[in-house]
C-alpha cells in the first residue's frame, strides 16, 4: 500500500523547520525564555497553523508563549520571506506540555521501586 503524503503535512514540516530558527533568533533578540518549536499543525485550507512550543524552564512557559503571540505577525512575515508559499498561515502559539507530563511520569516510575521494596521485604517474612 503506497504511503500518502498530504500537502499540509509537508507544509507543516517546512514551517516547523523554518520557524524553529526564527523563534530561536527571536528568543535571543527579545530576551524571551528559551523555547523550541516541537510541532506545527496546519489546517486543511492552510489559513491557520497551531505552533506548539516547549520551554526549557516550564515555570516561565506562560511568559514565553505570551511573547511569541505578540511577535506572531513579525514571525509570520519573516516566515513568508523564507518560504515559497502564496499564503502563509496565521500563527497561533500554544505551550506543549507533553514533555512536562513525560518527565512527571518518569519521576513517578523511578520513585515506584523504592516504595515497593519495603513492602516486598515485608511479604517475604
Amino acid at each position: 500500500m503506497p504511503k500518502t503524503f498530504h500537502r499540509t503535512d509537508r507544509v507543516s514540516a517546512q514551517i516547523r523547520r523554518d520557524l524553529g530558527t526564527l523563534v530561536h533568533a527571536a528568543v535571543r533578540e527579545y530576551g524571551l525564555p528559551s523555547v523550541s518549536v516541537s510541532d506545527v499543525e496546519v489546517t486543511r485550507d492552510m489559513a491557520h497553523a497551531k505552533v506548539f512550543v516547549t520551554a526549557l524552564m516550564p515555570e516561565r512557559s506562560a511568559e514565553a508563549v505570551k511573547g511569541l503571540r505578540e511577535l506572531a505577525v513579525e514571525l509570520r512575515m519573516s516566515l513568508a520571506r523564507a518560504m515559497k508559499l502564496r499564503h502563509v498561515p496565521e500563527l497561533h502559539f500554544h505551550y506543549d506540555d507533553s514533555v512536562d507530563r513525560g518527565e512527571r511520569i518518569d519521576k513517578l516510575l523511578r520513585d515506584l521501586p523504592e516504595a515497593q521494596a519495603p513492602k516486598a521485604e515485608a511479604d517475604e517474612e
